[in-house]
């Protein structure tokens, strides 16, 4: 059953982060805006829950900070690695160091941060969320995409037309179709477990790492549980399940000697959920009315956890650069192609900084060897580490703000 075409300035496919957020900064300036979200809720769980230090200054812009501080959240302010012959614990970032207010990773469920962002855009009268709404294809018109063809969850199809269609729907976006935007992917070690453990009183705080047994695990404490991410060698996940949930316990135990105790609480196979880890980007992010920003423009790797920052810092810089085109009704290539130049060194830097951590670390750690093979050359860089306060800031401002922090357009702000 076919709807009737309908009309919008600006179509975002994708309610995430980046979607929800760009379609915010736009409705609060006044622009005609649809999300189209193909899920019925935002209840999905193993999803990044961190809300960094650049996004809980963009949410006090907007005058949200008071609202999303009393979601129930807990607070990271620490980076510790297990380091050294004994594998103690060493913190190599501390964002508690970094200036306030904002100065800790908030770890939110993002469908709780979602549903903020829904209903405050719902108080604008230019904002439309439609649900259960999944874009299908583009619309074209002599070289330019005008919009998208949709189908809802009941089978009715339609079509909406936009003066812009932003992509926001991840690396499974539909515009990485396009042979023109030329997706270029870089070569993955690993893949990523997620995985549930209990927390106790006495365990360390803030985001840990542990190492061993042929796997990599960050841990994020969630307050009652640690939400974990085992990294594993690439392709591996059938042979290690065929392995037996026991083996891996015991590897866990090994890699995590704190934890041992209660690795048993996984049950089976099914509480361990397999992240198929890749790293690329469009070499374009753009076509005549069209813009993909985000994970539909760039997808990132685990390593540093930022992957979400940089895709809220995207639709910052997107909505400064399209809320006066997009009021005007008249949006060009040169305006899509400025949010480009814009974030593309960010990503660019990004994605060097994770694939050198591929090569130097996560490869040799996988392969159980140590990423610093003389031991004297281990403890110098540890101590380094350990006693200076600006090396201790360095990675600490990267997690909490990127290479690069974005200002929302004036017209956004409360």
């Amino acid at each position: 059953m076919s709807g009737a075409m309908e009309r919008t300035t600006c179509c975002v496919v994708g309610g995430g982060p980046a979607g929800m957020v760009l379609a915010l900064l736009l409705a609060r300036a006044g622009v005609d805006v649809t999300v189209l979200e193909k899920h019925g809720d935002f209840l999905r769980d193993f999803r990044g829950d961190t809300v960094h230090p650049s996004t809980l200054a963009l949410l006090d812009d907007l005058g949200l900070a008071e609202r999303f501080a009393r979601l129930p959240q807990r607070r990271v302010t620490t980076v510790q690695l297990p380091l050294g012959p004994d594998r103690s614990l060493v913190t190599v970032g501390n964002l508690g160091a970094l200036p306030g207010p904002y100065n800790y990773i908030a770890m939110v469920p993002q469908w709780d941060l979602l549903d903020l962002l829904a209903d405050e855009a719902g108080r604008e009268r230019s904002f439309l969320l439609r649900m259960s709404t999944e874009a299908t294809a583009f619309l074209m018109k002599r070289g330019r995409v005008v919009g998208v063809r949709y189908r809802e969850s009941g089978g009715r199809t339609g079509e909406l037309r936009a003066t812009l269609t932003v992509a926001c729907d991840g690396r499974g976006s539909l515009a990485r179709s396009l042979p023109e935007l030329g997706l270029r992917s870089f070569s993955c070690p690993m893949d990523a477990w997620w995985l549930r453990l209990p927390r106790h009183e006495g365990d360390p705080h803030g985001l840990v790492g542990g190492v061993g047994g042929r796997l990599f695990s960050a841990m994020i404490d969630r307050g009652d549980y640690w939400q974990c991410a085992v990294l594993i060698a690439k392709g591996t996940d059938a042979a290690r399940r065929a392995a037996g949930l026991d083996r891996f316990m015991a590897e866990y135990a090994e890699a995590v000697p704190w934890l041992a105790d209660r690795v048993h609480a996984l049950r089976s196979w099914d509480d361990v959920k397999l992240l198929d880890v890749r790293l690329d980007r469009l070499q374009r992010w753009h076509r005549p009315g069209l813009l993909c920003i985000g994970d539909a423009a760039h997808a990132m790797s685990p390593v540093f956890g930022i992957g979400i920052n940089l895709a809220v810092e995207d639709a910052v810089a997107a909505a400064r650069y399209l809320v006066e085109p997009l009021r005007d009704g008249a949006v060009g290539l040169r305006d899509v192609r400025g949010v480009q130049r814009r974030r593309w060194p960010t990503t660019v830097a990004t994605q060097g900084l994770q694939r050198f951590a591929h090569a130097r670390v996560i490869t040799p750690l996988l392969a159980g060897r140590p990423p610093v093979a003389d031991p004297r050359r281990a403890r110098r860089l540890i101590e380094l580490v350990t006693t200076s306060r600006w090396l201790n800031r360095v990675p600490a401002y990267f997690l909490a703000y990127g290479a690069v922090r974005e200002r929302p357009p004036a017209a956004s702000v409360r």
